[in-house]
C-alpha cells in the first residue's frame, strides 16, 4: 500500500537524519555525550546510509566551520552566498583531513573503520535496507524510489539547511558576532538543529533547543538513551550562564541601535542599559551562588531546616528581582529597537 511505503520512507528519513544530528554532529563533532560501541555501530550504520561522507570527514569539516565561522577558512561560509553554503561548497575539492583536528576520533576504531571503508559501508547499508523494505512491502521499485532516493533527496536538503538557512533567516538571542540564527521553522526541517545561534554560542551543549517546547528530537533521543543507560556524560550549559549571555547579547544589540539612532541622547541611554544589564548579571551571580549553597547543604545535611528555608526564601526573592529587571530591560530595548526613546515615554 502507498501508506506503508510513505511510513517506511519517513521512518528511514528520521533514522538516517538523527544519526547525522545525534551522531556525526553532537556525538562526534562536539562530543556532547558518550555512548557505547553498540549504539555507535547503529549510528554509523544509518549515518552511512545518509551518503554524507564518513564521520571523520564530516566532523573535521564541521569543526573547521565552528573554528572559522564566516571566514574564508569556513568550508561552507554563508558569506560566500546562500547557495554556496547550501550546496555549491560540495563541488569544491575537499581539504585534506588534518589529523590534529580530529585526533580523538581517529583513535576510535569504529570511526576509523567506517572512514577507511566508507564506500563499502555506504553501499552495503543502503542495499541491505532497500532489499529489506522491498521484501517487507513486496515492492522493490517503490523501496528504490521512495525509501532510497526520495529519502536521500529530503535528507540532504535538511542537512544543508543547517549551513544555509540557519545562518540566514532568524533571530540572534545569544550572539551577534556571527551569522548563526535561531528559527523554530528551521528546527522542524533539521531534526532540531534550527536553534543555531544558541548552538554556535554554546557548542558543547547536547541540546540545541533548551526550552521544553523547542522542537529538538535529537535532544530527546540523547536524553532517552541516557535514561536507558545507553548514553552518559551529557554536557549541559548552566542556566545562569545562558541567561548572562542573553543579557549581554541584548545589551550589545541595544547599544548598537542607540549609537545609530540616538546620537543626542547616546550617553544617557547607554548608561541606563549598561547599568540595568550589570545589575541583572550581579543578581544572576548571586542566585547561582545561593542555589549552589542550598544544594551543598541539602546533600551534606549540614544545615538546619531553618537555614534551608531561609536560603530558599532568598533564592525566590533574587529570582523575582531578576525577572522584573529583565522585563524592564526588554521593554527598554524594545522601545530602542523601534526607534523610540524609552526614558521619555
Amino acid at each position: 500500500p502507498a501508506v506503508a511505503r510513505i511510513v517506511a520512507t519517513v521512518i528511514l528519513y528520521f533514522a538516517t537524519g538523527l544519526s547525522i544530528t545525534g551522531g556525526y554532529h553532537r556525538l562526534y563533532s562536539h562530543t556532547t555525550y558518550k555512548t557505547n560501541p553498540v549504539v555507535e555501530a547503529v549510528i554509523l550504520f544509518f549515518a552511512s546510509m545518509s551518503v554524507q561522507s564518513s564521520a571523520l570527514r564530516w566532523s573535521f569539516e564541521h569543526r573547521l566551520h565552528h573554528a572559522y565561522v564566516d571566514t574564508d577558512q569556513d568550508p561552507y561560509s554563508i558569506n560566500r552566498g546562500f547557495w554556496y553554503a547550501h550546496i555549491l561548497w560540495l563541488f569544491k575539492k575537499p581539504a585534506e583531513i588534518d589529523r590534529k583536528v580530529v585526533a580523538d576520533l581517529a583513535k576510535n576504531p569504529l570511526v576509523a573503520f567506517q572512514h577507511k571503508h566508507y564506500l563499502a559501508c555506504m553501499l552495503t547499508s543502503n542495499i541491505i535496507i532497500f532489499l529489506f523494505v522491498g521484501w517487507l512491502l513486496g515492492d522493490y521499485l517503490g523501496a528504490f524510489v521512495l525509501s532510497w532516493w526520495t529519502r536521500l533527496f529530503m535528507l540532504h536538503h535538511s542537512t544543508w539547511f543547517i549551513n544555509s538557512l540557519a545562518h540566514f533567516w532568524g533571530t540572534q538571542s545569544f550572539s551577534q558576532e556571527q551569522t548563526a540564527v535561531d528559527n523554530y521553522i528551521i528546527s522542524l526541517l533539521t531534526f532540531g538543529e534550527g536553534y543555531h545561534n544558541y548552538h554556535h554560542t554554546f557548542a558543547n551543549d547536547y541540546r540545541n533547543g533548551i526550552r521544553w517546547y523547542h522542537f529538538d528530537p535529537t535532544k530527546w533521543l540523547i536524553w532517552a538513551l541516557n535514561k536507558m543507560g545507553l548514553a552518559h556524560g551529557l554536557k549541559k550549559v548552566n542556566h545562569y550562564h545562558i541567561k548572562e549571555r542573553r543579557v549581554s547579547a541584548r545589551k550589545n544589540e541595544t547599544l548598537e541601535k542607540i549609537a545609530e539612532s540616538f546620537e543626542s541622547r547616546k550617553e544617557e541611554l547607554t548608561a541606563y542599559i549598561s547599568k540595568a544589564s550589570e545589575t541583572i548579571c550581579v543578581n544572576l551571580a548571586r542566585a547561582r551562588k545561593l542555589v549552589e549553597e542550598y544544594t551543598k547543604y541539602k546533600k551534606t545535611k549540614q544545615a538546619s531546616a531553618e537555614i534551608l528555608k531561609q536560603l530558599k526564601t532568598e533564592i525566590k526573592a533574587v529570582k523575582r528581582t531578576i525577572r522584573e529587571d529583565w522585563k524592564t530591560c526588554q521593554e527598554f530595548s524594545k522601545h530602542i529597537m523601534n526607534g523610540k526613546d524609552p526614558i521619555q515615554q
